[in-house]
Order: C-alpha cells, then structure tokens, then sequence
C-alpha cells in the first residue's frame, strides 16, 4: 500500500540525498553492472553490424555529411529502409531486452544493503532466476515499443517513463502482474506527481552527465537511475502493496 505514515511527504531533497547514498554505497556493483551492459551490448552492435553490413555503411555516411546535412539525412532515410538495417535493428533491440534484468540485480543489491545483508557478486544477476527472467523480458519488450513512439515528444518519453518507474520493483519484491504494476504506479503519481517528474529528471541527467565529463565516469553513473528508483520506490510504498 502507499506510505501513509508521513505527516507530511518526505520532500524531493530527501529522496535524492537516499538515491545518492545507495549509489555512492555500491560503487563497485555499479561499475561492475556498466562492464557487464556494454561488455554485451557493444560486442553485439560489432557482431550484427558485421553482419548485416552497417559498419560498412559508416564510411559513405562519413562521405555524405561532407556534403552537407540534406544529404546526410537522405542517406541515413534510404539506409534505415534496408532490411538489413531493420534487421540489425530488432538485433540491438533483443540485446537490450536481454540486458534488462541486469537493473533487477541493482534492487536486490540496495534491498541486501537496506537489511545489512552480504552482498555477493551473484546478486547482480537476481533478475535472470528462473523464469522470472521471461517475466521481465516481456515487461521490457512492451515497455519499450511504447517508449519508442513517445521519444520523439521528449514530454510524452518523461511521462511514460514516469508512469512505469516502479512496475519493476513491484514485479520484483511484490510479485505483481504488469498491469497491476501499472495501476499502482498511476495512484502513486497522482500522489507524487512533482517529486516522481523531478527524481526522473535528475536521473536521466546524472546517469548519462558521466559519459560527457569524463568517459570512464559514465561507468559508475549510468547505472544511477536504479537507485532513484529504489529510493522513490521505498518512500512511496511499503511492502504491503
């Protein structure tokens, strides 16, 4: 059920000095979850990319730019409409939702944390156990083609993102179904509307600020958004969903 023991609600500050503590409490995990996500995922854009020829196509995007933008993007709309491309495409796309569970792994890591719990390097893979690995895999599948028509809006990306940030705990710790998940997260924000906006904002912001400043940074700041999550996901709900 939702947090209803708070006088009053614990403000935006608090909420992120707890997602912030989580991170800085499991730095090692967050590097080793950023090795492990882009270890996959880059070895699987040069493997595909090999294989459906889009690394070869680099080199005449290189040479189109130099032409100018119009021709650039010209180039870029005729190979997008190969089926090679839309075949490297849904590639990348299976690698990801492959990859999701990872995020699960970070929960379980913050819950051990919370308890004062040993926590082992086999933690980060709490989310591939059984068949609940199908269960998140077809959570992500759905989640993202929705996510990939909203993108083009930003705004409509923030609210989706906004209306889904704790189907995964939820899944995860109380074992609810994905649109039992949903509506629980739309009652939440109803609830916390400024504070869900605000805490997904600043984490989109910090996780990618990273890559940006220094590269090797981005290894222990792309996997801050889970901690925002959990730190949102504790202050709006208690374990009685």
């Amino acid at each position: 059920m939702m947090q209803s023991k708070y006088p009053q609600k614990p403000g935006i500050d608090f909420i992120l000095k707890q997602a912030f503590f989580y991170w800085n409490k499991t730095l090692v995990f967050q590097l080793m979850f950023s090795m492990v996500f882009f270890g996959i995922f880059l070895t699987s854009v040069f493997f595909f990319g090999a294989r459906y020829g889009i690394l070869e196509q680099n080199q005449i995007l290189a040479e189109a730019l130099k032409q100018g933008t119009k021709v650039y993007m010209e180039k870029i709309a005729e190979l997008s409409a190969t089926e090679n491309y839309q075949m490297f495409t849904y590639a990348i796309w299976g690698t990801l939702a492959f990859l999701y569970p990872l995020n699960l792994g970070m929960f379980q890591i913050f819950r051990k944390l919370d308890l004062k719990e040993k926590i082992e390097m086999g933690d980060l893979f709490a989310g591939y156990n059984g068949l609940n690995f199908f269960k998140y895999l077809s959570y992500y599948i759905f989640w993202f083609l929705i996510y990939r028509f909203t993108i083009p809006t930003i705004f409509l990306a923030v609210l989706w993102v906004s209306m889904t940030v704790f189907v995964a705990p939820l899944m995860f710790f109380t074992n609810k179904r994905i649109f039992e998940a949903i509506s629980l997260n739309l009652k939440a924000l109803r609830m916390y509307f400024l504070e869900i906006i605000v805490c997904v904002i600043v984490a989109v912001l910090f996780k990618y600020i990273g890559f940006t400043l220094f590269l090797v940074g981005g290894l222990f700041t792309f996997p801050f958004w889970n901690a925002m999550i959990y730190s949102l996901y504790k202050t709006v709900f208690s374990e009685k969903v």
